[in-house]
Order: structure tokens, then sequence, then C-alpha cells
């Protein structure tokens, strides 16, 4: 029987890793709060919801900051460091999930679903085109790409809803509704499927288009998806 995918911890208190403790309490919207007396942690500008006054807040440049403007993507990432703890949270029910990266791993994270990451956690991107989200009038996105070049280290995301995991075997499948995905792992294969449904009448049909993952590795799963290019956000 296949397994379902598992719902992930949606709380942590006092967890250790990569250089920083950290905290993920709240309900419906989630807070993230980190120690960055040990480990600098940079992060999106517009996330930062609280901080000891001791916590410097600085800019971490971003390759190819021209390319993500011109496609409307976030150009400057914020650092904070010093003796203290800063809290972050995302204007939106959800749930915030901890991937502890240990040296030498990757994990390939959706656009705009980034929250935050500890200092020794490399950062670049690509942008994937074709019909792959043309549910939502684009003719691409990017993935955020994140490796532990550094050393062990803590990525942390925001998912809309609640986020689920499904670790795949080697050659396993599962389809995902373009903005239902989350993460995954760098060796999960992602294609686009198109099935035209057809109903006779006058022949009228519809593209039904899911994107197929296949394993070996794990492919994080959001219950809810915000659009950004179309909110107010």
């Amino acid at each position: 029987m296949n397994q379902l995918p598992r719902l992930l911890p949606t709380a942590a208190a006092d967890e250790t890793f990569g250089g920083v403790t950290y905290h993920i309490g709240g309900e419906l919207v989630p807070v993230l709060s980190v120690d960055v007396s040990r480990q600098p942690v940079y992060f999106e500008h517009h996330i930062l919801l609280w901080k000891n006054s001791n916590v410097r807040i600085g800019i971490r440049p971003v390759k190819g900051a021209v390319k993500r403007m011109l496609a409307g993507m976030q150009v400057f990432i914020t650092e904070a460091s010093g003796d203290g703890i800063i809290a972050f949270s995302r204007d939106g029910a959800g749930h915030i999930v901890p991937i502890h990266l240990r040296a030498g791993e990757e994990l390939h994270v959706r656009e705009h679903q980034f929250l935050a990451a500890t200092g020794n956690v490399e950062y670049t991107f690509e942008r994937i085109r074709g019909i792959t989200n043309m549910l939502f009038g684009q003719t691409g996105f990017f993935i955020d790409k994140f490796h532990g070049h550094g050393g062990e280290g803590v990525l942390w995301l925001h998912g809309y809803g609640n986020v689920f995991e499904k670790v795949l075997a080697a050659g396993e499948t599962i389809d995902v509704e373009p903005g239902g995905w989350l993460y995954k792992d760098p060796q999960v294969k992602m294609d686009t499927v198109v099935d035209r449904l057809t109903s006779g009448l006058f022949g009228a049909g519809v593209n039904f288009i899911v994107n197929r993952f296949t394993g070996p590795g794990r492919v994080g799963i959001q219950s809810m998806y915000l659009n950004n290019s179309t909110s107010d956000r």
C-alpha cells in the first residue's frame, strides 16, 4: 500500500542545529524566533516581526539581482547578527517548516516560499521556463536553491495551509497540482503533464495540468497556495 504524505511538525522549542537555537509557535500565523548570537541569519526583509535591540540588520548581496528585479522577484536579502533573538512571521495563515541541511546537502524551493536561513547556507536560483506555471498566467517561474556549502545549516520555509512531506522511492511518482508543491530534493525529477479533457459538447475541452515528481527523494506539499503574481501583496 502506498504511504500517504505525512504532516510535518507545526511547532519546535529550543531546537538547536547549525549554530542557532530556534523556536516555532503559533496556530494560524506561526512565528519563528531565532537566537543569532553565534550565527547570522538572512531573511526576506518584509517578514521581521520583532527583535532584541542588540541585533543588527544589514544587507546580504544576491547574485543575479538584475535578472530577479526584471522578473519582479525579491532582490534584497536582509541579514541579522548580534547578541540576541529575532522573530519572523509572514502575513498569511500557514506552516513554518525547518529544514536541517547537512554539509553538502541541497534543497530546491518554490519561489516566494523562502522565509530565512542561517548565514552558512548558500542561496542561488534558477528560472524554469515552459508551461509548468501556465495556470497562473506565467510562462515560467523561479526555483530557489539552498546548499550547505558552509557546513550544517538551517533553512526555514513558509507553506500556506499545512505542509506534508512525501518520500519517494526510486522510480516512484506523485502528481501534484502546480501550486501545491513547496520543495523537493535535487535528484527528484519534475515534469509537466497535460491531459486534454473533453465533454463532447460542441467539442469543448480544457487542459488538466499537474506536476509529476519522480523519486528518489523528498517532495513537500502545501495544502493551500497563494498566487503572489496576482495577490495584492
